[in-house]
């Protein structure tokens, strides 16, 4: 059975970098709507996982109880999930909350799921050796700068959005282009033409110190609600490894090698080496939100609200009211 599209049922999104306070937004959109009906869709790759509460701000059972919530404390840490999976997901989901003539309010931070959702997956050509042998042998033979003249003029979009000394995405837009004739940029585009955006509310600062400062708050809390017992809880499982999908979370993989090499304890976890990896929390969340943000300002159907406004949550909440009279009436 064809899945029905999320571009033909109408939703809202409500976006954001970590930390900048969309749970309490989402929770207060859904309260004023609650007459109407609206349920929460997650968009978040780290809430989907079980036993990951601390380090992943879940929300809490009763923040959980004040709305339908999908797409949260779906799988175990050592399964994996994809965008394409979440894409599919949140079809269905968007299809059946809409059979119970609700309104579905997708709230997160994991751009790219946003992404397949919003624009699918490229279909992109598969790997092929010969050609990415040949490749190969030219960047050893002539160097990248070489392989990089000639991404110029095949396809002058991706080399001026790649990087020069990005190897391996040079070497892939060359094999897309020599396996199918076409520009990896060209590609791109088809895949995204057409596709109608839903409408967007983007949680921004106005001042970055706000967000970075918010940032520290909350990495600081985590740790004295036991984040450090939480992680050794998941390393004691026995059927989890550094390397899983849920353990690079942010947070997640910095006290789990804290511990691992025995820089932190699970029993006295103080002094000076708790600083430091609490800093190392800090700097990979506020890495993490830049980078957010950065997808975020290159998405130009977005409404913006500053988080960092003391209104931000009133000014979100009569947004969205807008919005859903247009379904609801």
């Amino acid at each position: 059975m064809t899945q029905p599209q999320a571009n033909v049922l109408p939703y809202l999104c409500l976006v954001g970098p970590t930390a900048a306070g969309k749970t309490a937004v989402s929770l207060a959109i859904a309260h004023a709507l609650a007459r109407q009906g609206i349920e929460i869709i997650s968009v978040d790759s780290a809430l989907v996982y079980r036993g990951m509460d601390i380090g992943t701000a879940k929300p809490t059972a009763t923040e959980l109880a004040q709305a339908p919530h999908h797409l949260i404390d779906i799988l175990d840490p050592p399964q994996s999930y994809s965008a394409a999976a979440f894409a599919h997901d949140a079809r269905m989901l968007i299809a059946q909350v809409h059979s119970r003539g609700r309104l579905p309010l997708l709230v997160g931070g994991t751009m790219l799921y946003f992404k397949a959702l919003w624009e699918g997956l490229d279909d992109l050509p598969k790997a092929n050796p010969e050609i990415r042998a040949a490749l190969a042998a030219q960047l050893e033979q002539r160097g990248l700068g070489f392989l990089y003249s000639e991404l110029e003029q095949v396809d002058p979009l991706s080399a001026q959005r790649l990087s020069a000394n990005d190897t391996q995405r040079i070497l892939r837009a060359l094999e897309v282009f020599h396996v199918s004739g076409q520009s990896l940029s060209s590609l791109h585009n088809a895949a995204s033409a057409s596709k109608l955006l839903p409408p967007i509310l983007s949680m921004e600062p106005a001042d970055r110190a706000w967000l970075h400062e918010r940032i520290a708050q909350r990495t600081l809390a985590m740790m004295s609600q036991g984040l450090i017992a939480e992680v050794h809880a998941l390393m004691l499982r026995g059927d989890l490894h550094a390397d899983l999908p849920s353990m690079r979370c942010v947070g997640y993989r910095q006290v789990w090698q804290a511990l691992e090499c025995g820089q932190l304890t699970h029993t006295d976890p103080s002094g000076p080496a708790l600083h430091e990896v609490l800093q190392r929390c800090i700097a990979a969340t506020r890495q993490l939100a830049k980078r957010q943000l950065t997808w975020l300002r290159k998405t130009p159907a977005r409404h913006v609200v500053h988080c960092d406004d003391p209104q931000s949550c009133d000014i979100a909440v009569a947004w969205a009211t807008q919005q859903a009279a247009l379904f609801f009436n």
